[in-house]
């Protein structure tokens, strides 16, 4: 355990957990450092296949840390810190397993940006996601326009955006921008739920989770050229191999990750 970050990997599932409840897990410098070390560290450790995120205290994250913003002294500096802070969102999509946002309370602002940047969001039922940025004179940051505009329409986006909507879990589900809804412990359920991905061929996610998030951005040729390429792979692969016998032997597979 950091100080402001918390860590456990057991049963495949990378756990990582914002610990500055006091301030509601606002992206502070020493913060977003250790997260972003976390995360490299549970990426390059072989035992994780998923990882997921969550908050200590009242909320997931109330967003960016004000007295980190208030303490920039100049255009040079604020631009530093803008571009230090959305290297997390830049990790996070490039991140070669999946991360599941398990968010409670508030995700406010970057903290927002933060669960639209993990490939799944479960939500407790009375979380809410709030985009606060115009209450303080601000756009977006750490990548939400560009996540947000991926799913809801533009017209819909600006609208939020401009009016500091607060969107409750119920509504995000609605739109189709998270996964799932949790009664009880959100922790607890985005862990069953990523029981797929931990009993699934990492390989493949990995790729899949690649191909989909590039895809928006690919020519309908490369994007086929690149699935060819990446499939003439996996079928050279120890998990291909275990899921075809576990097919004709009518069995569950047991993927190894290679």
């Amino acid at each position: 355990m950091t100080e402001f970050i918390e860590i456990k990997v057991e049963k495949g599932i990378g756990n990582i957990v914002l610990n500055r409840p006091s301030k509601l897990n606002a992206l502070s410098r020493e913060l977003v450092e250790e997260l972003r070390e976390a995360l490299l560290g549970l990426e390059n450790n072989q035992a994780v296949k998923v990882i997921v995120l969550s908050g200590n205290g009242k909320s997931f994250c109330a967003g960016g840390d004000i007295d980190s913003m208030k303490n920039l002294k100049n255009q040079v500096e604020a631009a530093e810190w803008v571009e230090f802070v959305s290297g997390l969102t830049r990790q996070i999509l490039e991140l070669n397993k999946y991360v599941i946002a398990a968010v409670h309370g508030f995700a406010a602002g970057a903290g927002f940006s933060l669960a639209l940047a993990c490939d799944f969001i479960v939500a407790e039922k009375g979380a809410k996601f709030a985009l606060s940025f115009s209450n303080i004179g601000l756009i977006p940051d750490l990548g939400l326009i560009k996540l947000l505009s991926e799913r809801v329409s533009p017209p819909l986006a600006k609208e939020w955006i401009s009016a500091g909507k607060i969107i409750t879990a119920e509504e995000a589900l609605s739109y189709q921008m998270i996964n799932r809804l949790s009664e009880g412990d959100v922790v607890k359920e985005a862990e069953t739920f990523a029981d797929f991905i931990v009993n699934g061929p990492s390989v493949a996610n990995k790729y899949v989770k690649y191909l989909v998030n590039t895809a928006p951005s690919l020519h309908h040729e490369t994007a086929l050229m690149q699935e060819n390429t990446i499939q003439a792979m996996l079928l050279q692969t120890d998990d291909h191999k275990e899921g075809v016998s576990a097919f004709f032997e009518k069995r569950k597979a047991s993927f190894v990750g290679s």
